[in-house]
């Protein structure tokens, strides 16, 4: 059995196509980078994210419907960035971080600002993108 090093491993490297799509939909969300740095290491059910609890945790902006919360989370699993944790009788209704999702939340954490802002057109993007799938 070979030991490798961990500094020999590499982050998967996605086209810059998934990352910008990525991007957008996580500055589309309402979520802030706090939540994100949460379900990095531990999972986050959707009844801590939704209405004032998601605020007072620092996970979103505002107070938002488990309806809202769950599209929100939906979309960003499609894009790439979530997972829904599974436990020994399936799937649950909490989430964590995808390596995608890692490296976005460390980007935004070596800029120091943040999730950054979604301008008028990444909201029409993000909009187009959610109503024809990912294949954009």
């Amino acid at each position: 059995m070979t030991f490798i090093p961990s500094e020999a491993f590499k982050s998967i490297s996605y086209p810059d196509r998934t990352v910008k799509r990525a991007d957008r939909a996580v500055r589309c969300s309402p979520f802030q980078l706090h939540f994100f740095q949460t379900i990095r290491d531990n999972s986050v059910f959707l009844t801590a994210i939704a209405s004032n609890s998601g605020v007072e945790s620092g996970y979103t902006r505002s107070p938002v419907s488990e309806l809202v919360a769950e599209n929100s989370l939906l979309w960003l699993i499609q894009v790439g960035v979530l997972r829904r944790e599974v436990d020994g009788q399936g799937i649950t209704d909490s989430f964590r971080l995808t390596p995608l999702g890692r490296q976005l939340v460390e980007k935004w954490e070596q800029e120091g600002q943040g999730v950054p802002a979604a301008s008028l057109c990444d909201r029409m993007g993000n909009a187009v993108s959610r109503g024809l799938g990912v294949f954009l």
